[in-house]
């Protein structure tokens, strides 16, 4: 008989100063006591996991030392849509469909969204084995909701292009998408080119549409701002290149 395959929510703070906070301040107690049962789990790194599962078992104690438990890395695809679809991931299943439960954990936040794991989720889906996304946290619902902006229509768009031209003409389509379905555009950036993005941003959209940009979110230290990109030029504020920040627009 099959078991299930969990979507374990980690934490926001990876790779930040506040790595080692109480996890119980970050995350559901429901969705850590599941984590500190399962002993198979399948991962996109298994030392940020390992480090994961130790900090889970300060607030519940794990069922297993970290050292027995069963821990696999997600394939990396190759470049390209075609040879990613080509990975085979159907074989991490196979504890799964021994009976076994199954946790999938990404670096940061919620697997599969975002973050890599949906080929995983959708071989499961495919063997019929029974997939639960566990509560915890979502940088993208988190930066729409504290955004003000239009949560009834918005669209995640991941990675904008890192070339300077292409960024900025991929900017303005999604404002004019934005402008004609009145639908908030979202995205994320490596830390370090946050301010980037930022720059790119404040150049390239019109001086009435609302730029919000949540940063640090979950942590102490967390802050929102939106406001028309014609009040950021007058009052410009940097933002970090070390901390995760999530970036949403709406044209008006």
């Amino acid at each position: 008989m099959s078991a299930t395959l969990f979507l374990v929510p980690t934490a926001l703070d990876v790779g930040t100063a506040e790595a080692d906070a109480d996890l119980g301040d970050r995350l559901p107690l429901g969705t850590l006591r599941v984590a500190a049962r399962l002993g198979h789990w399948v991962c996109e790194n298994a030392k940020t996991t390992r480090a994961f599962l130790k900090r889970v078992d300060a607030v519940c104690p794990l069922a297993r030392p970290v050292q027995t438990l069963a821990i696999v890395e997600l394939p990396r695809p190759p470049k390209g849509r075609a040879a990613a679809a080509a990975v085979d991931v159907a074989p991490l299943l196979a504890p799964a469909l021994a009976g076994n439960d199954v946790g999938l954990v990404s670096e940061a936040g919620l697997p599969a969204l975002a973050d890599p794991g949906a080929a995983l989720v959708a071989a499961a889906h495919a063997a019929n084995v029974r997939v639960v996304a566990l509560p915890g946290a979502s940088s993208i619902a988190l930066a729409v909701a504290a955004s003000g902006l239009n949560g009834q229509s918005f669209s995640f768009v991941g990675y904008l292009p890192i070339e300077a031209v292409e960024r900025s003409e991929r900017i303005r389509e999604l404002e004019a998408t934005s402008r004609r379905l009145a639908q908030t555009q979202v995205a994320i950036e490596t830390p370090y080119r946050n301010p980037a993005l930022l720059a790119a941003l404040l150049a390239s959209l019109q001086p009435t549409t609302v730029l919000s940009v949540s940063v640090g979110l979950t942590l102490a230290s967390e802050s929102t701002r939106s406001a028309p990109v014609g009040r950021w030029r007058a009052d410009a504020r940097g933002v970090p290149a070390d901390v995760p920040a999530v970036f949403a627009w709406l044209a008006r």
